[in-house]
């Protein structure tokens, strides 16, 4: 008999046209007893990276070995309401501002993922939830930023007693808080550059002695973003005062606690991470931005960064790259996947490990899926493998006793 999970409160007045009723959507295991695996995939999000999550589900979502597994889309509104049953990405999509590289990628999927999302009951509006039980052997959140990479849903997740795929509360939320992360990191011993971290409170009652503090601290240029956020959100350089001030309103935006870093002249190179206990890294691979870093903009509107894979580097800081990356995965006991970022100093070639991504971008242009895809692991099976080092991480955890007999007590 299958457990039943936590009720989840599925408004379905997320969005304009849809009748102010709820309903509730209870989770649970599925049987299995079937051809096909069940795998949720969860997207959107209240986050800054909402649109940049609605676009690397519907990769996934397209690449997946429709032969094996059998998708179900939930959708979460940037209000925060479940979508479930019908097409919750069009529903989503038509509700946010997609930048025009990502909107170009949706297009050209669109018609593949048709396929396999849940089909419609007579009559029923797309946009409504449904309120039968909604069995599923496995989800694979896919919630950049806060609420989905941070720790949070993973908690929600833990709850339901089903495999997901990723990390868990604890390394999702220490590798989201850049902050937490960087001072781990130092403990650890690895290279990091210069920074200062800004509480928005502080910043907003007394900004002069913030300037004065990150002025006596650090050189100019220096980076300004928020603490918990993703996809260069909220990221600026400053050059000069003035920039620093309006870098910091604008990650203030995003953030209660914003980091100010050390600039320098550095190339951008970044690592994919896959596995639990015993982890495998990627090639190496090199981003040149389209601006003078790698901002949103150059991610998601240009669509002009290129990406070089491998990187041009000696197989000596191939390796070494690949060892530090793998070891800052270890280091905060992260499983499933992640890309682990480094500045490389364009004239001494010395490395500094910048942050780690527990849900790395997975659209078609990014950097995690194409960095496995060099290494020898498609799209598909790179999905495939997910899935199953979740079952295996679920199957690890389930070993663990929670109860305690109290008559063994000495």
């Amino acid at each position: 008999m299958a457990t039943a999970g936590p009720l989840l409160d599925c408004q379905s007045d997320a969005v304009a046209g849809v009748s102010n009723t709820a309903t509730s959507v209870v989770i649970t295991k599925s049987a299995m007893a079937k051809d096909k695996i069940r795998v949720a995939i969860l997207f959107g999000g209240k986050s800054g990276e909402h649109e940049v999550s609605l676009t690397s589900a519907q990769g996934i979502m397209k690449a997946i070995d429709k032969n094996k597994y059998e998708v179900v889309p939930i959708g979460i509104s940037q209000e925060g309401h479940w979508l479930v049953g019908g097409d919750p990405m069009k529903a989503l999509r038509a509700a946010a501002e997609i930048p025009p590289a990502l909107a170009a990628m949706a297009e050209e999927e669109a018609e593949a993922l048709q396929t396999v999302l849940v089909p419609l009951e007579p009559g029923q509006s797309p946009l409504t939830t449904v309120n039968a039980p909604l069995e599923l052997d496995v989800i694979f959140p896919v919630l950049h930023g806060p609420y989905g990479e941070d720790g949070t849903v993973q908690g929600l997740l833990e709850l339901t007693g089903l495999p997901y795929v990723g990390a868990g509360v604890t390394a999702s939320a220490v590798s989201m808080d850049k902050a937490i992360a960087k001072d781990i990191f130092c403990s650890h011993g690895f290279p990091v550059l210069p920074y200062r971290v800004v509480l928005r409170k502080r910043w907003e009652t007394d900004p002069t002695s913030v300037i004065s503090d990150c002025e006596a601290a650090l050189r100019y240029p220096m980076f300004t973003k928020p603490a918990n956020l993703g996809s260069s959100v909220g990221v600026s350089r400053a050059r000069n005062r003035q920039e620093l001030v309006a870098g910091l309103d604008q990650a203030a935006h995003f953030d209660r606690k914003l980091i100010v870093e050390q600039g320098i002249q550095a190339r951008e190179i970044e690592v994919s991470i896959l596995g639990n206990e015993d982890p495998i890294a990627s090639v190496p691979g090199e981003i040149i931005p389209s601006r003078d870093f790698y901002s949103y903009a150059a991610k998601y509107i240009d669509n002009a960064s290129d990406l070089l894979i491998p990187a041009p580097i000696s197989e000596e800081l191939t390796e070494q790259v690949r060892q530090l990356a793998i070891k800052a995965y270890t280091c905060v006991d992260c499983a499933g996947m992640a890309r682990v970022d480094f500045l490389m100093d364009k004239v001494t070639q010395e490395l500094w490990l910048n942050e780690m991504n527990t849900i790395p971008g997975f659209t078609p242009i990014s950097m995690y899926p194409k960095l496995w895809e060099a290494t020898g692991i498609s799209y598909t099976e790179l999905i495939d493998r997910l899935i199953q080092l979740a079952f295996e991480r679920h199957t690890d955890k389930s070993r663990t006793e929670t109860s305690f007999d109290t008559s063994m007590a000495t």
